[in-house]
């Protein structure tokens, strides 16, 4: 991506992989994917981004871009190649990753499932900038949507498996949708 004055100021640091990511058109990319990290920093989302859990393909999962609570955006996938964000919806999406704690470190914890971490402004601020970058630069994305709204499987939880909790809960309660929707010219998958 261009770092010209008038774009979006991308960090570009590819993921060790990325080159052996699935190569695709991003003509055929139409919808962004809303997630958070639901970790502590960026740097432990660095971490988590690098592992190989994969070995036939030698990737992981990752996003496209990560946004950190100060607004800085990362690219470590290029929307060229196929990222492993979201499960049925990888090959025509773009992943975006907000840092924010989520229900790290207990997940699947059935006690732990509040996500009380708002998104500073400036983080959103620059959600926008990039979505509407996207736009710009990916004439099919017209829709968003939250990793929330895309799967919505639950598994057994991690304290007591008999009972089910959410696999994902993000962007989550806090995310402020209403804003964001209103600054770009995206429809948002029905839930």
């Amino acid at each position: 991506m261009s770092t010209a004055p008038d774009r979006l100021k991308i960090h570009v640091d590819p993921l060790p992989y990325e080159d052996r990511l699935e190569p695709r058109d991003p003509l055929q990319v139409e919808l962004a994917v809303i997630h958070c990290t639901e970790l502590p920093d960026l740097a432990t989302a660095r971490g988590y981004g690098e592992r190989v859990l994969y070995p036939d393909s030698g990737t992981g999962n990752c996003g496209h871009f990560y946004i950190d609570r100060d607004g800085s955006v990362h690219r470590w996938v290029a929307v060229d190649r196929m990222a492993h964000h979201v499960r049925g919806h990888n090959p025509r999406s773009v992943g975006i990753e907000l840092v924010n704690t989520g229900r790290y470190p207990h997940w699947l914890d059935s006690r732990h499932q509040a996500m009380d971490e708002a998104y500073p402004e400036v983080q959103i601020d620059a959600l926008v900038a990039l979505l509407r970058q996207l736009q710009a630069d990916l004439p099919g994305l017209r829709r968003v949507a939250g990793h929330e709204d895309l799967d919505t499987a639950t598994v057994a939880a991690t304290d007591d498996p008999a009972r089910q909790v959410p696999r994902k809960r993000d962007p989550g309660p806090l995310f402020p949708w209403s804003k964001v929707l209103a600054a770009v010219d995206l429809q948002r998958i029905p839930l």
